[in-house]
């Protein structure tokens, strides 16, 4: 099975609206299309970022279908409130084309239960044999895959190929030191952007799935590249990435709370994204006091980047 999909740097598109708050399928496929030119490996569509709990199962794989028909490379979000409608993501993920899945786990009814979430996993894994497939381990959701149950589920679904930690540092070195390393073939992805030159560093990630690289491809990606440098003991590129994340560091750290969706869209329409100011509830939005915050944190950014980028061309 192979994991080529589950490598490099993938950002967790967002689903833009149109005026009347439906789904705006013709941007997000231009957006996957505009990200990957500019050399993300992959797209994932729909976990959290993309307002999973917030669409219809049809128009999650409205979106699925007009990502894959394009030619994007995609990775499908399996989250769901029950597991029917999550084998149903992962069926048709299958059938329209899609490169990958990442396994989100059971939630609000036994999230708790080792033995509901095996089941839960297995299910989906079963319904698209031929992708290969993460576990998205998350705090969020209640529930901490530990090694035992992951490699019971290798075993049997050789399609689990990796697990994407969106924990802090302490989940991403229990992933490498109980999971990833206990097997070369199992890939470990960097799922939450405060995390990534530890993840590449110190975990042995392989790639890292984004939200920050929506609005600042270019810089994650720069960041991405920098910290596969390092990890091979290259102490310029460890200075420099460590550098870079610091800098981005209060952006990053939006991914980690509940209002992700609402500050990724504000920076994306402060670029000229557009399609990005509405939300699909008309009452989620930014108040003023943090939209002033993130945009002076990301006009501070831009220029720091800038002079840093600059200063390092002339070194």
């Amino acid at each position: 099975m192979s994991d080529n999909i589950f490598t490099g740097c993938i950002p967790a598109l967002m689903t833009p609206c149109t005026a009347d708050r439906q789904p705006d399928f013709d941007a997000l496929v231009a957006k996957g299309k505009e990200l990957v030119s500019l050399g993300m490996s992959a797209v994932v569509y729909c976990g959290s970022m993309g307002d999973w709990p917030l669409l219809s199962e049809a128009q999650r794989q409205e979106g699925v279908a007009r990502l894959a028909a394009a030619g994007v490379p995609t990775i499908v979000g399996t989250g769901a409130v029950n597991t029917r409608e999550a084998v149903s993501h992962a069926a048709h993920a299958a059938r329209v084309g899609a490169h990958g899945l990442m396994v989100i786990p059971r939630v609000l009814s036994r999230g708790a239960s080792p033995a509901a979430q095996k089941a839960h996993f297995s299910a989906i894994l079963a319904a698209a044999p031929k992708l290969p497939a993460v576990i998205y381990n998350s705090p969020y959701y209640g529930f901490a895959t530990r090694a035992d149950l992951f490699f019971e589920l290798r075993r049997a679904y050789p399609n689990l190929i990796g697990f994407k930690e969106f924990g802090g540092a302490a989940d991403m070195r229990y992933a490498a030191e109980h999971i990833t390393s206990q097997d070369d073939e199992v890939t470990l992805m960097v799922g939450v952007d405060t995390q990534v030159v530890h993840g590449f560093v110190n975990c042995n990630a392989t790639g890292a799935i984004t939200g920050i690289g929506n609005a600042l491809p270019r810089e994650v990606l720069h960041l991405v590249a920098l910290s596969k440098v390092a990890a091979r003991g290259d102490a310029v590129a460890r200075r420099r990435a460590q550098e870079l994340e610091s800098a981005l560091a209060v952006l990053s750290s939006f991914d980690e709370g509940c209002d992700l969706v609402l500050y990724y869209k504000h920076l994306m329409v402060l670029n000229g994204d557009r399609e990005y100011a509405l939300h699909f509830n008309e009452t989620d939005a930014l108040s003023v006091a943090q939209r002033r915050y993130a945009e002076t944190q990301y006009a501070l950014f831009r220029e720091w980047y800038r002079n840093w980028s600059a200063e390092q061309n002339v070194a």
